[in-house]
């Protein structure tokens, strides 16, 4: 086994459908530009009201990939 080192980002996700989906959102889109993505941790879940309605969910998430040396 192999020593290794892992970098962690924080991303905020948002989605008019639910935290889920923000997270989601998130974790993809990282997805298409980072390579292997490893831990997702959620740290903070909010939305965004106007008008006394709620009309964006935003999920706060930490996300861990790997570094490698080549």
């Amino acid at each position: 086994m192999t020593d290794s080192v892992y970098k962690v980002v924080e991303l905020v996700g948002t989605s008019a459908n639910s935290w889920e989906d923000a997270a989601r959102n998130a974790i993809e889109t990282a997805g298409r530009s980072l390579r292997d993505l490893r831990i997702a941790e959620i740290k903070k879940l909010d939305m965004k009201v106007e008008n006394g309605r709620v009309t964006a969910f935003r999920s706060r998430v930490q996300l861990s990939f790997k570094y490698f040396n080549e």
